[in-house]
């Protein structure tokens, strides 16, 4: 027998971070259930007692007739859609099969290019051709800001047989684009809207947070409910209104992607954490919007931190309060570095990038998180002391590539590993994303520039960090034909 048989390393280090008493500034909201549906109680939290199967009177995901279909009623009635479906796959799998439903192969898309990389698996299914909308960015933090609410309208005009308008909103940093006027635009062209609004199910429950993906006119909307609504990781919301996305085509294409033996405790998470909205949401919201407030407040006041607000965003944009993005370029210091320096003081942020780090007030954070996370950060501050040269900023990311294939022809090519340094004038057959600004350098089916293969050259010395390729260390990369 291999030796460990008798460990559970999984199972142990989940045990010794438990142990450890950390703060927690970073999804899921629930922060380890501080914030669940009073429900969750008769059940004294013990998951193993509902994870069944369709058994008679527990309805069937794929076919719902019973509970499922009046859970999924009312999610939608919360949430004013004419129809949701419960995901057990995420966000993720929601976005792939509106893809399939908005566009057949060879029939092009508009997206944004700092899209989440479940569209490019998206693009993949469905054979979609991207057309891409390129973000602006905030000075100063180096992060994608989103595409302004004019482009989508200019691309429709460019591409008219574009058969719709994906949208991220909002991205991770909290930023949310002008989508009311965007789903106008879309809508003029005869077109529908899909908002990937996977960090805004708690938008429509407080009047600080930017208004929803539905409210603003989107015909279709994927939120993670697991990351801002309270629902058990992997847990997400597909909702549809108006007349431009077939829901029967939607759940067959659900019903492809979606596993045939889905969860009941994830599904249970989402009837509760819908509950738990419907009774308490802006209750909780309240908390959750004022102790970011002071956070917030707070963080600004320390000497060598810079705090995303409002403020830096150009017109026709908001910002969700919750989500605070803190740069300590001005002490020297990298996103990937202040994250390091939390972990010692026992405080995890939701994520870090080359310059700032980002932390999420949820509706389960306590007021002692969020003193930690200040305090953490004064002491960081005067152990440093602000410098007055601040951290090397990247170089300008390259003009797009041209597009020789569509994402499903290069993912189904044949492909061979070349270096880098040799790439110039062949077609990728991977994606390579480098964070940040998060923005893919390359796509499947793009033609590697000469300028693209000298800034990977760059981010390959630099050690930023790169999601997507085979080889995350750059020596190589795949390469069609």
């Amino acid at each position: 027998m291999q030796d460990g048989q008798y460990e559970a390393p999984l199972y142990s280090s989940l045990l010794k971070h438990l142990q450890n008493g950390y703060a927690h500034l970073h999804l899921p909201a629930h922060r380890q259930g501080q914030a669940l549906s009073a429900l969750w109680k008769s059940l004294d939290l013990d998951i193993f007692k509902i994870d069944l199967t369709e058994l008679p009177g527990l309805d069937n995901l794929h076919n719902p007739k019973g509970p499922i279909a009046g859970a999924q009623s009312l999610a939608a009635g919360l949430y004013g859609a004419d129809r949701t479906f419960f995901l057990v796959n995420g966000t993720s799998v929601g976005l792939q099969a509106l893809l399939m439903v908005v566009c057949r192969p060879g029939e092009k898309i508009i997206i944004p290019r700092d899209s989440h990389r479940s569209v490019l698996t998206g693009l993949v299914l469905s054979g979609a051709d991207p057309v891409y909308l390129v973000s602006s960015m905030v000075e100063g933090f180096g992060i994608p800001e989103g595409p302004d609410q004019a482009q989508p309208a200019r691309a429709l005009e460019a591409c008219g047989a574009a058969k719709g308008v994906l949208i991220t909103y909002p991205n991770y940093y909290g930023i949310a684009a002008g989508l009311k006027n965007m789903a106008k635009a879309v809508h003029g062209a005869g077109r529908p809207l899909v908002a990937d609004e996977a960090h805004a199910a708690h938008f429509p429950f407080h009047p600080s947070l930017p208004e929803s993906g539905l409210s603003c006119g989107a015909d279709a909307s994927v939120m993670s409910m697991h990351k801002m609504g309270g629902s058990l990781t992997q847990s997400s919301l597909l909702h549809l209104q108006g007349g431009y996305i077939d829901p029967e085509e939607t759940a067959a294409a659900l019903a492809c992607l979606q596993t045939s033996s889905p969860s009941y405790p994830l599904l249970v998470s989402l009837d509760l954490a819908r509950h738990l909205l419907a009774e308490r949401g802006r209750e909780l919201l309240d908390g959750a919007v004022q102790k970011a407030g002071q956070v917030r407040e707070s963080a600004e006041k320390i000497p060598g931190l810079k705090v995303l607000s409002g403020r830096h965003l150009k017109k026709g944009y908001s910002l969700d309060p919750t989500r605070i993005t803190i740069s300590g370029a001005g002490l020297g210091l990298s996103g990937f570095q202040l994250s390091a320096m939390l972990v010692k003081y026992g405080v995890h942020v939701e994520m870090a990038d080359f310059v700032n780090i980002v932390a999420v007030i949820g509706i389960g954070t306590t007021e002692e998180d969020c003193g930690r996370l200040v305090d953490s950060l004064k002491e960081i501050s005067r152990e440093r002391r602000p410098v007055a040269r601040s951290l090397p900023a990247p170089p300008v990311l390259p003009a797009l590539p041209p597009q020789r294939l569509t994402p499903r022809q290069a993912w189904f090519s044949g492909k061979r590993k070349v270096l880098l340094e040799d790439c110039a004038g062949l077609v990728c057959g991977e994606w390579a994303a480098v964070y940040p600004p998060g923005i893919p350098v390359i796509y499947p089916g793009e033609e590697f520039t000469p300028e693209i293969v000298e800034y990977l050259k760059w981010v390959k010395a630099a050690g930023a960090p790169v999601a997507g390729p085979a080889d995350p260390e750059l020596r190589t990369f795949r390469v069609i034909g």
